[in-house]
């Protein structure tokens, strides 16, 4: 059963300013993509097992080794500005 999807309508709702040629592009583009996805869904897929990415992966994970990290008296005395051991930034947003 085919999906309706107001291409027009998801646009606007994405702010995004479409000519009417660049909707029908979309909208077969979209087609294209939900009927490829129906027939992937229709394949038989009893007996596989479900998997998570098609090529067998391994994690190469570094050891987690406490190090000594850097000094914050050190490191604020480079900052343009800090104050009672904080970097200070500008504000940008305004207290209500």
């Amino acid at each position: 059963m085919p999906v309706e999807i107001d291409i027009a309508k998801v646009a606007r709702l994405a702010r995004l300013a479409l000519s009417d040629e660049e909707l029908a592009t979309v909208g077969r583009q979209l087609s294209d993509i939900l009927e490829h996805a129906a027939q992937v869904q229709a394949l038989p897929t009893d007996g596989v097992p479900p998997t998570s990415h098609p090529i067998p992966m391994v994690n190469s994970f570094r050891d987690d080794e406490v190090t000594p990290s850097l000094d914050r008296d050190e490191v604020l005395s480079q900052a343009p500005d800090a104050i009672d051991g904080y970097f200070r930034v500008p504000r940008i947003l305004d207290e209500e």
